[in-house]
C-alpha cells in the first residue's frame, strides 16, 4: 500500500494526535489530539470533539456510554452522553511535570498507561497498569514509554521506549494480567534508524507499529521480524487502530508537533486522522473492568 492509497478520515488537524481506537459497541473510533487537550470521535458523518481542561491521552471502553480516559493528573470514567468525568484513581498528580502518553486496554480487562515528561525529559516517565479498582507502577526510569499493545491470547504484552528505540516482551498471568518474569527485548529499532510510537497487534498476534518521522506503518510478527510495511503521507505517524464492522481498516493518528512551515506545506496531511481501508485482520478492543 503507497500513500497515495491512503485516505483522510478526519479532517482536523491535530498538534499530537494519539490514543485510537474503535469503540466495538458504538461502532465508532475515537482518538486524542494531546496538545489540543480534546477527544475527537466522528458519528454519521458528524464530526464530535470533548474538550478538557487538561492533557489526554489515550482511553478504553467501559459500556456503550463510559470511556476509561487517561489524562495527566488522573484515569476517569468519562460520559460521553453527559460529557462528565469520575475520577478513578491519581496518576502522578504530584507530578505537574508529567502527562499521560500511550495505553491501551488489555485481555484480561486491565488498563495499561504511560506516563512521561511534558518536555520529554530524560527518564521522567513510567509504565502503570490500572485493574479493578488499583493502579500499579510496573516500571520507571522510561522516557516516552510508547507500542502499548497485546497478544490476542493474553500472554504477553509489548511495550516500548521511543528514545531509547526498544520494544520489549512480557509475559502476563492469564488470568490476571499482572507481568511474570522480566521484560525480552523483541525489536533493536534505534539500530534501524526507527522511531517506534504507538501498535496494535491484529487477529494473528502481528504488532502493527506507527514509526515517528519515518512516514510509514510497519507489521512485525511477534518474533519481531518485519513482515510489511505502509506508507503514510503524513511522516510524523501516531498510532494505528483496527477498526469497521469487520475490523480490516487502519485508523492513524499524525501530528504537526516540532514540523516548520516548509515541512507543513510539503505534507498537506500532517496531523489529520488518515484510515487504510482492507489493510488486515483486526479484532475488538477488550472492555476495561473496573
Amino acid at each position: 500500500m503507497t500513500a497515495e492509497s491512503m485516505l483522510i478520515f478526519d479532517q482536523r488537524v491535530c498538534t499530537l494526535g494519539e490514543g485510537a481506537f474503535w469503540h466495538p459497541l458504538r461502532q465508532q473510533y475515537f482518538w486524542f489530539d494531546i496538545i489540543g487537550k480534546r477527544l475527537l470521535s466522528v458519528a454519521d458523518g458528524e464530526q464530535l470533539q470533548w474538550q478538557f481542561n487538561e492533557h489526554v491521552s489515550a482511553a478504553g471502553w467501559i459500556d456503550h456510554s463510559n470511556l476509561l480516559i487517561a489524562s495527566e493528573s488522573g484515569l476517569y470514567q468519562f460520559n460521553l452522553e453527559q460529557s462528565s468525568k469520575q475520577l478513578l484513581v491519581s496518576l502522578e498528580a504530584d507530578k505537574p511535570a508529567n502527562r499521560s502518553n500511550d495505553g491501551r486496554a488489555d485481555p484480561q480487562g486491565g488498563f495499561w498507561i504511560g506516563t512521561m515528561g511534558k518536555r520529554a525529559e530524560y527518564e521522567q516517565g513510567a509504565l502503570y497498569r490500572f485493574y479493578r479498582g488499583e493502579l500499579r507502577t510496573l516500571r520507571t526510569g522510561l522516557t516516552i514509554p510508547n507500542a502499548i499493545c497485546f497478544a490476542p491470547s493474553g500472554e504477553f504484552v509489548y511495550y516500548a521506549d521511543t528514545i531509547a528505540g526498544f520494544l520489549w516482551r512480557q509475559a502476563l498471568d492469564k488470568n490476571s494480567g499482572w507481568p511474570v518474569g522480566d521484560a525480552q527485548l523483541v525489536i533493536d529499532f534505534k539500530a534501524k534508524g526507527l522511531n517506534p510510537d504507538g501498535a496494535v497487534t491484529d487477529a494473528e498476534g502481528n504488532i502493527w507499529n506507527a514509526q515517528w518521522g519515518a512516514g510509514r506503518v510497519a507489521c512485525y510478527s511477534p518474533q519481531g521480524q518485519l513482515v510489511k510495511a505502509i506508507a503514510t503521507p503524513s511522516s510524523q505517524v501516531t498510532c494505528p487502530a483496527f477498526g469497521g464492522p469487520d475490523y480490516t481498516d487502519l485508523l492513524i493518528t499524525s501530528a504537526t508537533e516540532n514540523m516548520v512551515s516548509d515541512q507543513l506545506k510539503a505534507q498537506p496531511t500532517a496531523g489529520k486522522t488518515l484510515i487504510a481501508k482492507a489493510c488486515g485482520q483486526g479484532r475488538a478492543e477488550p472492555k476495561v473492568i473496573l
